[in-house]
């Protein structure tokens, strides 16, 4: 799992999202459906914010997902993103002990 959370993080544009997703209200702008807190932020405002296609955003999306940093959640066939913070704490803790 390590391994795929530092593949996650070796990209300064996934580095850039996990940011933003830090302070979700000063980041983006209001949603209609959605709690930019509590749901997280629409993935396209995220992907508008990046300035890039769909599908490209799609994958840093992904990984940062599969990594188990960032939490999806469906609504109204929107996809919105959370931080993990639980799993962040833990691997920035975890890298602290290893080094």
């Amino acid at each position: 799992m390590k391994l795929l959370i530092l593949k996650a993080l070796a990209s300064s544009t996934r580095l850039s999202v996990l940011e933003w997703l830090k302070d979700p209200v000063g980041n983006f702008p209001p949603q209609v459906d959605g709690d930019l807190v509590k749901d997280g932020v629409c993935a396209d405002f995220i992907r508008d914010k990046l300035g890039v296609a769909a599908a490209t955003a799609s994958r840093h999306l992904t990984l940062l997902t599969q990594a188990g940093l960032l939490i999806p959640i469906r609504k109204k066939g929107w996809t919105f993103y959370r931080r993990n913070e639980p799993a962040l704490r833990a691997f920035t803790n975890s890298l602290q002990d290893d080094l």
